[in-house]
């Protein structure tokens, strides 16, 4: 079973149902890293000033809201934290809508809720009440520190949470501009029945297991066949680099040793003849 990442309630009326929040999807994307060609060492991000190029350190880091072109307001970490809104732990459902009012373009992730601590009967009726007066219900919920506009709606046995996208992040079909040729088409009827017909053609059942990702399935075939023929790149240091390493490390383990049989044994006065007897030539170490 998957773990939960929530736990709260459902909240509406006086009606209290203690839930799970499990997520409904997951990332099935080929994950490319990103690598050092010469020693196939992982390549990192650095904080970079896009005017300078020059690498800024994190202190020296805030966060701004551009308020003019060019002109930012800063606010503190402080500032974001006050703003944020409290985590109740509670799906507060607000309104119950007919489930073809909300257009597709705002949903966004989808999350399963099982029910907790003996909450199942009230879990039922709220599905079944859903699923009988084909409403869905509007929520807010807050999620890693953000608000959430969310429906809860039924699926078979269970119910499923869908956050929405907030009204003004979704933009308006005006935006596409479309001409009076597609939006009062004159279609004619031949053509129309001939489409209808083709869809007919076409038309089959939601079968899942037998959609693929193209993409996926050809890179990973490649990985394995290139494995398979021993075409494996393993990280190794770039020339140089690895031994000035290594030389360091023995230098400083070096002078630590001759630091701590200093304190151990202090330096003996020389004598007369010793300071006269003429230096023995150090031996120089052979570089690698």
């Amino acid at each position: 079973m998957a773990r939960a990442i929530w736990k709260g309630a459902i909240s509406f009326g006086l009606v209290h149902i203690p839930v799970s929040l499990n997520s409904a999807v997951k990332s099935d994307r080929v994950d490319f890293d990103w690598l050092d060609g010469r020693s196939m060492e992982p390549v990192g991000y650095k904080r970079v000033n896009k005017v300078t190029g020059k690498e800024i350190s994190r202190e020296h880091i805030v966060k701004g809201v551009q308020y003019e072109k060019g002109r930012y307001v800063v606010i503190s970490e402080e500032e974001i934290h006050k703003a944020r809104p409290e985590a109740t732990q509670t799906i507060d459902i607000f309104a119950f809508v007919d489930s073809s009012e909300i257009p597709l373009q705002q949903f966004e992730t989808p999350y399963y809720l099982s029910p907790d601590k003996r909450g199942g009967k009230v879990y039922a009726l709220l599905r079944e009440a859903l699923e009988s007066t084909g409403k869905v219900a509007l929520a807010k919920v807050v999620l890693h520190t953000q608000q959430h506009l969310a429906l809860l709606r039924p699926l078979e046995d269970a119910l499923v949470m869908i956050t929405l996208r907030w009204p003004e992040e979704v933009r308006s079909l005006d935006a596409l501009e479309l001409d009076k040729n597609v939006r009062e088409a004159s279609l004619d009827k031949r053509e129309l029945e001939m489409a209808k017909r083709l869809i007919d053609d076409m038309s089959g059942q939601w079968t899942p297991d037998e959609y693929r990702n193209d993409f996926k399935d050809t890179i990973m075939d490649l990985v394995e066949e290139k494995a398979s023929q021993g075409k494996i790149s393993t990280v190794e240091p770039l020339e140089g680099e690895g031994e000035q390493k290594s030389a360091d490390i023995i230098d400083l383990t070096e002078l630590l040793k001759r630091s701590l049989g200093g304190r151990k044994a202090p330096a003996k006065k020389a004598t007369a003849t010793e300071k006269k007897a003429p230096a023995t030539p150090r031996k120089t170490r052979k570089k690698a």
